[in-house]
């Protein structure tokens, strides 16, 4: 007897393709914000002098960080979500073995 084996595969349009290159080139550029800013500030907390200073950078360094994390997260979902929805239809190919 033939075993036979579903594979569904679905075949995303023109929006759908505009969708999920957002998504991704959102999260790498998200992904370099992150790591351009934390490099920038590594540089610039070298010649602190005195507490104040370097705990002053530490706050700022720490609401830089948390207010890009919320724009990633936020924008993450919204074009994650637009991604997801426009993935198009599902297409269902049998084959025999």
């Amino acid at each position: 007897m033939l075993a036979s084996k579903r594979i569904e595969r679905r075949s995303r349009g023109f929006f759908g393709w505009i969708f999920l290159i957002l998504f991704l080139g959102f999260n790498a550029l998200m992904l370099f914000a992150v790591v351009s800013g934390l490099a920038a500030t590594s540089e610039v907390t070298q010649g602190l002098a005195t507490e104040a200073e370097q705990a002053g950078a530490a706050i700022g360094t720490a609401l830089g960080l948390g207010v890009i994390l919320i724009f990633w997260a936020a924008g993450a979902v919204i074009l994650g979500l637009l991604a997801l929805l426009t993935r198009g239809n599902t297409t269902v190919v049998e084959t025999h073995e």
